[in-house]
C-alpha cells in the first residue's frame, strides 16, 4: 500500500527562487538592486510616500501597481493623525519581511503553514526626537517580536524557521547593523 505524499502549498513559488539563485550566482552583477521612494509633504507632520518602481537585473522594474503610503503623527503629537507613524512603518516592514521568510524557508523544507501571525513593539524615549534631552537617542531603544505559528511541524522546526527568516531579512539586517545613509538637499 503507498501513501500519498501530501502536496505542501504557502504559495511561495520555491522553484523559481532557487532558480533565481542560480541565474545570479552566473552573473552577481545583476543582484544589484536600486529600492526607491518619494515622498512628498503634504502639511503639519502629514506625508504622503509613492513606490512605482525599482532597478533591478540589470535594467529598470515596476511593480504591478504604484503604492501610497500616508504617514503622521498622532494627535498627542498635536498632530492630524493621517496615517501610521514613520516608526510604525519600520514595525510593518520588519514584521513583512521576517513574515515572508518564514513562508519561503517553509515551502523549501516541506512544510505546510495554517497562519502566521507576528507582533512588534517597539520601545522609544520620545525626548530624544523632542530634543529635550541629548543624551537620549532618537530611535527604538528596543524591538520585540513573537510568533504564533500553526503548522504541520515540530516546535523545533518552526524556531528554525523563524531563525532562518531571521538570518536573512533585509530588514532586520537594516534594523540589527550599521547602514551607510547620505541626505543632501538639491
Amino acid at each position: 500500500m503507498q501513501t500519498a505524499t501530501p502536496t505542501i502549498d504557502n504559495g511561495v513559488n520555491v522553484t523559481a527562487l532557487l532558480g533565481a539563485r542560480e541565474a545570479l550566482a552566473q552573473a552577481p552583477e545583476a543582484a544589484r538592486f536600486t529600492w526607491r521612494t518619494r515622498c512628498d509633504w503634504v502639511n503639519g507632520t502629514h506625508s504622503r510616500a509613492t513606490i512605482e518602481g525599482f532597478h533591478g537585473l540589470g535594467e529598470e522594474q515596476r511593480h504591478r501597481s504604484r503604492s501610497t503610503f500616508d504617514a503622521d503623527h498622532p494627535e498627542v503629537f498635536a498632530s492630524e493623525d493621517h496615517g501610521p507613524t514613520p516608526v510604525e512603518y519600520v514595525l510593518v516592514g520588519l514584521a513583512s519581511c521576517l513574515t515572508a521568510g518564514i513562508a519561503a524557508v517553509a515551502q523549501n523544507r516541506g512544510i505546510q503553514l495554517h497562519s502566521v501571525t507576528a507582533r512588534l513593539e517597539g520601545d522609544m524615549d520620545i525626548q530624544g526626537i523632542l530634543g529635550m534631552d541629548s543624551d537620549v537617542r532618537n530611535g527604538f531603544d528596543d524591538v520585540r517580536v513573537s510568533f504564533e505559528i500553526d503548522a504541520d511541524a515540530s516546535r523545533e522546526e518552526i524556531e528554525a524557521l523563524v531563525a532562518q527568516s531571521q538570518k536573512r531579512s533585509a530588514v532586520y539586517d537594516l534594523l540589527t547593523n550599521p547602514t551607510q545613509v547620505s541626505v543632501r538637499v538639491k
